[in-house]
């Protein structure tokens, strides 16, 4: 049974539709004090772009290839293997990570919705983080439909910006 204790995670979500809208959140969300984990780095690309803004990033990938080539581009950044759905590995990774940026391929459909919640809901319990950026247009388009009930009365919701990023 629920009760008022359960589930207070204080991690903002941040969800983006595209890789332009999840880079721009870097100078918005990263502040020089943080540290970063990237999911889903491949070759190292977003997580260069973060690296100015932050004390400390890592980029991970499942893929060796990537991630032996994102070394080889980026030798002055950590790049680590990682599965993402291996919460207990980032945790081993030894750092305090105060943000997370997930570009994980194949969790923008509809069909995935459900791991992503998962997915973030198992990064924000073990990791902690102030908040977690992902590149998920299902989750956006779900999120931007959501309301939190208040009590009392009807809130509205903007339906103009669910039919933008249709």
């Amino acid at each position: 049974m629920a009760n008022e204790r359960q589930f207070k995670l204080k991690t903002q979500f941040i969800a983006t539709r595209n890789v332009r809208e999840y880079r721009a959140t870097i100078p918005v969300w990263v502040t020089k004090n943080d540290v970063v984990l990237e999911i889903g780095c491949e070759w190292g690309t977003t997580t260069v772009e973060i690296a100015p803004f932050c004390k400390e990033v890592v980029g991970t990938d499942i893929s060796a290839e990537c991630i032996e080539r994102a070394r080889q581009r980026h030798p002055e950044i950590e790049f680590a293997l990682l599965d993402a759905f291996d919460v207990r590995a980032a945790l081993d990774l030894g750092k305090k990570f105060t943000k997370v940026y997930i570009d994980v391929s194949g969790l923008s459909g509809y069909r995935s919705l459900l791991d992503v919640i998962a997915l973030l809901t198992a990064y924000a319990t073990v990791l902690r983080p102030e908040a977690i950026v992902i590149k998920s247009g299902a989750l956006k388009q779900f999120a931007s439909r959501c309301v939190p009930w208040r009590g009392g009365e009807r809130a509205a919701v903007d339906t103009n910006e669910a039919e933008d990023d249709e």
